[in-house]
């Protein structure tokens, strides 16, 4: 379950945050996650679990947003959301596509808690 290492790595990414801003500990975390990013969110949200425990993170909620597969077609330019197994133009069916959305795994925000 590669969500564990990834969890890890954000927390340790949390923590560089929050120590730059003097947190006493922190709230929330927010991702956004696209379908192609190869990470099953409910996965992610199980790890985070264990990956938070004696952190600073370690009473923070995560908050995962998914964003949908976006695609713009190179034979007509139109700019359509399409399913991850079939990457073609929603508006004239071309397979001609570049992807724009839909392989992310972002740190949208962290919410800290500052107060003494």
């Amino acid at each position: 379950m590669h969500e564990l290492s990834l969890c890890q790595g954000l927390i340790t990414q949390v923590q560089e945050i929050a120590a730059q801003h003097q947190a006493r500990a922190v709230d929330c975390i927010h991702l956004q996650i696209g379908p192609l990013s190869g990470v099953v969110p409910e996965l992610l949200q199980s790890a985070f679990s264990v990956a938070r425990l004696h952190s600073i993170a370690e009473d923070a909620s995560l908050i995962i947003d998914t964003c949908p597969v976006r695609v713009q077609c190179r034979q007509c330019g139109a700019q359509t959301d399409t399913t991850p197994n079939h990457l073609v133009c929603g508006s004239c069916g071309d397979w001609r596509t570049q992807l724009l959305s839909g392989d992310e795994l972002l740190l949208l925000r962290v919410v800290l808690n500052t107060e003494q």
